[in-house]
């Protein structure tokens, strides 16, 4: 189990240039799966994440070449489909949750697939009902094994239908969509994800030779075809790190300049950080964080205390809720942030009261937060990283705190975050991977 070492007080200042989404790599990286030509995908993250997705393609068969600086070839002419019965397939698939988004293109290409439950952040509960209340609109049919905890399915005779969500998950729509677009016929989705990342998994999949449109709305058509070809697709920049150098900067009164952030596709992350307090100067398509001594949450109208809480696309992303709040610790004011998704994801607020923060959790899903207003520094401490968004969390809380802290389980940290250590180092951080 890694280790960070953190000596917190430190002001940062320079610039950080985000990594490749995260989100949209697991779904670009499964849709490779849906052609026997050859893939080219750019601004990769290298991250443990992706990169056991990648291993486990090329366990499958897939022909896999790294370029580096996040390129990679990919050519699935060659899957082996009977590695999806084996060992070491359940245990690869186990260990990650992106891995359920293989089961649509399967399906869709070889008319079968097999998947264990798949595991991931234990932030609450996740069902994958969405998912395979599509695959069987379309046609497939599955069977799951309690005791194993395997689903095995079959779609010999894939056809479009009319497909109402219950819920606009991303991963659902990505794997019901990656489904339909080699099904005969025509499919629409209603009650779609349309995050940036769904959009560009859209795009890429049009370049691929796919019929999708309503591409950015909540409603997608797809034309069935014949097969897909293959393309070159570029990542965009990943908006959760984004989020996370705003709140790093504001925590630690640091200068930092973010750098091709595609501010375009930010939706309102930037809004949101504005209602605490923290200046933003949107410079083209970079952002500039000056150090500021003091930020002030801003109130509602009627003076009462404002909520803060995630919601599908356009809405907040909930990936960002954890940033968000311990940025709250140090502003001046009070606000209740409200994690309505997932009922696990505020437990590691036990840390940051450990260190000093004034959080009150009022349930599983709300914690109210009573900014410090940089009065009184948070203490260095020991803990470990329960998830990824609350490992960075506990990083930025860590750098900004008196002394030093220790921060075990980094592992899930590095599963979404690429070199952050050595990245925050480089201007002026001092921490220490052991």
């Amino acid at each position: 189990m890694g280790t960070f070492k953190i000596r917190g007080g430190n002001k940062l200042k320079g610039e950080l240039t985000p990594q490749g989404a995260k989100n949209e790599a697991l779904q670009v990286v499964c849709a490779i799966l849906l052609t026997s030509e050859k893939v080219t995908l750019t601004n990769l993250p290298f991250i443990r994440d992706v990169n056991f997705l990648i291993d486990l393609l090329e366990a499958l068969g897939v022909n896999v070449e790294r370029e580096g600086n996040g390129t990679v070839h990919f050519q699935a002419n060659n899957v082996n489909i009977d590695y999806l019965n084996s060992e070491d397939f359940k245990v690869r698939a186990e260990s990650l949750r992106g891995s359920i988004m293989i089961v649509g293109p399967l399906l869709a290409r070889f008319k079968k697939a097999y998947m264990p439950k798949p595991g991931g952040d234990k932030i609450g509960a996740r069902p994958l009902d969405t998912h395979f209340l599509g695959f069987t609109k379309l046609g497939a049919t599955y069977t799951y094994d309690p005791k194993t905890c395997f689903y095995s399915l079959k779609a010999d005779n894939l056809q479009g239908q009319y497909i109402l969500l219950d819920e606009p998950s991303v991963t659902g729509t990505a794997n019901i969509l990656m489904t339909a677009v080699l099904a005969k016929g025509k499919t629409t989705i209603y009650n779609a994800a349309c995050e940036p990342y769904l959009q560009q998994l859209c795009s890429m999949l049009n370049s691929m030779g796919a019929k999708i449109s309503g591409v950015g709305s909540n409603l997608l058509t797809i034309e069935g075809v014949e097969e897909l070809g293959g393309c070159e697709h570029r990542l965009l920049p990943d908006f959760i790190e984004v989020g996370s150098f705003i709140g790093l900067a504001a925590m630690t009164e640091s200068e930092i300049t973010i750098k091709n952030c595609r501010v375009d596709m930010l939706g309102r992350i930037p809004e949101t950080f504005r209602r605490l307090g923290i200046n933003l100067e949107i410079q083209g398509d970079d952002i500039h964080i000056p150090s500021q001594s003091n930020y002030e949450i801003k109130r509602m109208i009627d003076g009462s205390i404002p909520t803060i809480y995630d919601a599908v696309w356009p809405g907040f992303t909930p990936d960002l809720l954890s940033i968000v709040l311990v940025t709250a610790i140090q502003a001046k004011g009070t606000v209740l942030i409200h994690q309505k998704m997932f009922d696990s994801r505020l437990f590691f607020i036990d840390r940051l009261k450990d260190m000093g923060a004034q959080i009150i959790l009022c349930d599983p899903h709300r914690a109210t937060v009573i900014g410090m207003n940089k009065e009184q520094k948070l203490r260095g401490t020991t803990m470990s990283s329960p998830d990824i968004r609350a490992g960075v969390s506990l990083l930025i809380a860590a750098l900004s705190a008196d002394g030093e802290s220790t921060i075990h389980n980094i592992e899930q940290i590095d599963r979404g975050y690429q070199y952050i250590d050595d990245r925050l180092n480089a201007i002026g951080a001092d921490i220490t991977r052991l």
